[in-house]
């Protein structure tokens, strides 16, 4: 098996997700890691500002920056996804992935 296959072998993960498992690179799991971090630190903030009864619209506009940071997160995966995984099954002539692609954008796009 190539290190390819094994980057993309079927592991079970949780029972949301497609079974499918990627071994990223340090600097982009890195990358993913610390985005989220920040994700996590601003949603534990307005946690805090509800429970100190912050008004409502200083609320809003903090969880408009986690959703911005959600969609900047996303946008990086994606790109991230299709770079490495798209392309690389792409090359193997396993045109499925473009289904699966098309999926996921429809989903992303609600």
């Amino acid at each position: 098996m190539s290190e390819n296959e094994n980057n993309m072998e079927e592991m079970p993960v949780c029972p949301h997700c497609s079974g499918k498992h990627k071994d990223r690179d340090e600097k982009e799991k890195k990358d993913l890691m610390n985005r989220l971090k920040r994700i996590e630190g601003q949603v534990r903030g307005v946690e805090g500002m509800l429970e100190e009864g912050a008004y409502c619209t200083d609320i809003l506009i903090q969880v408009s920056a986690i959703t911005s940071a959600l969609n900047s997160f996303n946008k990086v995966l994606l790109a991230n996804h299709m770079k490495s995984c798209v392309a690389e099954n792409i090359r193997k002539g396993n045109d499925e992935i473009i289904d699966e692609l098309v999926v996921t954008l429809q989903k992303l796009m609600k």
